[in-house]
């Protein structure tokens, strides 16, 4: 009898103790399991000495072997492209074969089949002032650019197309300008 009332006493006293103020914080058994020491990896000591996040090497060139875009979104970035970005990929069949099925994705809906500015999204007025490849002044570094930043109402593709994507579009681009011109 003793012990039973031993055994209410404990839980009487265990309850009246876990019933305390709750904008307190309350003992914790193991508390290196709910609050974690932060680290900070990108401080100059990284995570236990050793640094974590470290910056690469300047002239390395990330995986794919492609290096780093790193004309500003700028008219003076623009220009830059413009004359001094050149098509790194051969001008072959397959590329055009493959620029043309990515134009006929990405490109179409806006400039058309033509490239004449009068995709299904000019004849339906969704967007106006499309302008026809003839009409501008570009190069392959300025439809590179323009593909990588995005200009006016066009946003950027650089997400959405890789690195080699973007110069087979281009070498279609160029072709379809060549026949308008004709």
């Amino acid at each position: 009898m003793k012990s039973l009332k031993l055994f209410i006493a404990l839980v009487v006293f265990a309850s009246i103790i876990s019933c305390n103020d709750r904008r307190k914080p309350q003992l914790e058994y193991m508390p290196d399991m709910y609050v974690s020491i932060p680290y900070d990896t990108d401080d100059a000591n990284g995570l236990n000495g050793k640094p974590v996040n470290s910056k690469p090497v300047a002239g390395t060139i990330p995986r794919g072997g492609h290096p780093a875009y790193d004309i500003p979104d700028t008219p003076q970035g623009y220009e830059k492209a413009k004359s001094e970005l050149k098509n790194p990929i051969e001008a072959s069949e397959t590329n055009l074969e493959k620029g043309k099925e990515l134009y006929s994705i990405y490109c179409i809906s806006c400039h058309g089949k033509k490239g004449d500015g009068n995709g299904y999204l000019a004849q339906a007025e969704k967007f106006e002032g499309i302008p026809s490849y003839k009409d501008r002044d570009i190069t392959a570094g300025s439809i590179y650019h323009v593909i990588y930043h995005g200009k006016n109402l066009m946003g950027s593709h650089s997400g959405q197309l890789t690195y080699n994507e973007r110069w087979q579009i281009i070498h279609y681009v160029e072709q379809l300008r060549v026949d308008l011109l004709k």
